[in-house]
């Protein structure tokens, strides 16, 4: 079912989740079992991230170097293939511009639509390794917008995908200030997109209010909130190094008050995500959206506490 009808005709907020793409090596036995403690609350889509390919380079015998394509996770087609073939739920596979020719990306929705797949996350993707700005492949699309687009029309426009899109509740971090980020999430949605995506985020304030100038700037698809619990004391640190957001004054200091006990910061994680899922439900949000990692225990607890 298309994600866009799922909202559409939901009578309640619903969980959804995103998994990343295993190692190489996983059999698609310890894939599903890693993903059977969720089915219990029935979650309505599974998203499948996607992620470049990267590029390793090899001394040769004559001690030059060639560069050899490296892909260390099973493919999000594989992936989505297999949890539609062991769970009665939706998957949405992340398709992003980076890395891909227009005719790549074509490509992949011809595989998407063989599998019978109708549901797409739009993105731009990361930049590589060693890049401080996103470089398109040549041939291939520089926007998330250019890619909804193309999404739009494949098979001439047949309308065979459901299109999600990113938010930022604190701006993308290539951005100059969150109005123009919002001029460009506009874009998007102008494109075709049919909901959105936030990015993580730690204060539910911010999320209202982002709502609110997205509402403004004429913005009026769903936008779903995303959530991840801290599961770490380093993750104060990396996750807004990582991903440009604050982390809130009230959180950092009970993690800080925990010291090295490791329970004790998970715990605080899941409680302080448990709090932000209760009160985004009370403020009427049409679903959310949980960024697992891959670890279900603490996802678990917070679907428990508020489904």
């Amino acid at each position: 079912m298309k994600i866009k009808d799922i909202l559409r005709t939901s009578s309640r907020p619903f969980p959804s989740l995103e998994i990343v793409p295993p190692l190489k090596g996983i059999t698609n036995a310890e894939l599903i079992e890693s993903i059977k403690p969720f089915m219990e609350f029935c979650p309505r889509y599974i998203n499948v991230t996607c992620h470049r390919d990267e590029y390793e380079f090899r001394e040769e015998t004559d001690g030059s170097f060639s560069r050899h394509l490296v892909r260390n996770k099973v493919s999000e087609a594989a992936v989505c293939s297999a949890i539609m073939s062991a769970y009665k739920v939706d998957v949405v596979p992340h398709m992003i511009c980076g890395g891909s020719t227009a005719d790549e990306i074509d490509n992949k929705l011809s595989d998407l639509k063989f599998l019978g797949i109708e549901n797409i996350m739009a993105l731009r993707g990361d930049c590589v390794v060693g890049e401080k700005r996103f470089v398109p492949t040549e041939g291939g699309y520089r926007y998330a917008s250019e890619l909804v687009e193309a999404i739009c029309a494949f098979e001439k426009g047949s309308d065979l995908f459901s299109i999600g899109v990113g938010g930022y509740p604190e701006k993308h971090f290539e951005a100059p200030n969150i109005e123009t980020d919002i001029e460009n999430l506009k874009r998007k949605v102008d494109a075709g997109a049919d909901y959105i995506i936030t990015q993580m985020f730690f204060d539910n304030e911010v999320f209202y209010s982002y709502v609110d100038k997205c509402r403004s700037a004429g913005i009026d698809v769903p936008i779903i909130p995303g959530l991840k619990p801290l599961t770490t004391a380093r993750q104060v640190s990396l996750l807004p190094e990582s991903f440009s957001i604050d982390i809130p004054v009230d959180l950092t200091s009970e993690i800080r008050s925990a010291g090295n006990d490791r329970q004790a910061i998970y715990n605080i994680g899941t409680d302080w995500c448990i709090r932000q899922c209760k009160d985004l439900l009370a403020h009427g949000v049409p679903a959310v959206h949980f960024y697992t990692m891959g670890k279900a225990e603490n996802i678990v607890r917070i679907l428990r506490e508020c489904f």
